[in-house]
């Protein structure tokens, strides 16, 4: 059914949707920017538990890159810029540049690099839409765990002792092998 990066990118390709989603935020032009997380893997696990109704998603993160400006402030203004091409989605906006001071870690590089330290592996994932308007996807731990239906903390959280208590509380927090009772959920 899904086995690789391709068969993901042809899964959202069919999800009019999820192109309407990136094609809105696609215009905003934001440096570096994808949407990630809940987004990616609910629309996976949605369609390895054949579930005929997407599974409702708290909110739709759009991240970006941009260490000139890190204002928070800007961050609202893009979701409010959203809101008003869609405003029954739950957008959510967070410029990476910022992030890593909320995460007590050295600076990120860019939005993969951010995404690379998300808590697990399968929502390290991000989808954009390439100046080409070609849709393409970044997994920096790759996509195994997503498509094998695998709740498995990344190696920063892996590593760190302080990362991993919260990456078992998202685990009990997020309810992720009751909405998909096929998801395995691995300890930290």
């Amino acid at each position: 059914m899904i086995k690789s990066a391709h068969d993901i990118l042809e899964l959202v390709e069919q999800d009019s949707w999820m192109m309407d989603i990136l094609k809105t935020t696609h215009k905003l032009h934001l440096p570096d920017w994808w949407i990630c997380t809940g987004f990616v893997r609910t629309k996976v696990w949605d369609t390895l538990h054949r579930y005929s109704n997407k599974t409702n998603l708290p909110d739709i993160d759009v991240v970006y890159f941009d260490a000139s400006n890190t204002e928070e402030e800007f961050e609202k203004y893009v979701e409010s810029r959203l809101k008003e091409e869609a405003p029954s989605e739950p957008w959510s906006v967070k410029n990476q540049a910022r992030m890593h001071i909320k995460n007590g870690e050295a600076p990120y590089t860019s939005t993969i690099d951010a995404v690379s330290r998300f808590p697990e592996t399968a929502t390290a994932i991000a989808l954009k839409l390439n100046e080409k308007n070609e849709l393409i996807l970044a997994a920096p731990w790759g996509i195994e765990d997503l498509i094998s239906l695998q709740i498995k903390p990344t190696p920063p959280f892996k590593e760190k002792e302080a990362l991993s208590s919260i990456y078992e509380k998202r685990v009990l927090e997020k309810l992720w092998d009751t909405k998909w009772p096929k998801v395995k959920v691995h300890g930290s």
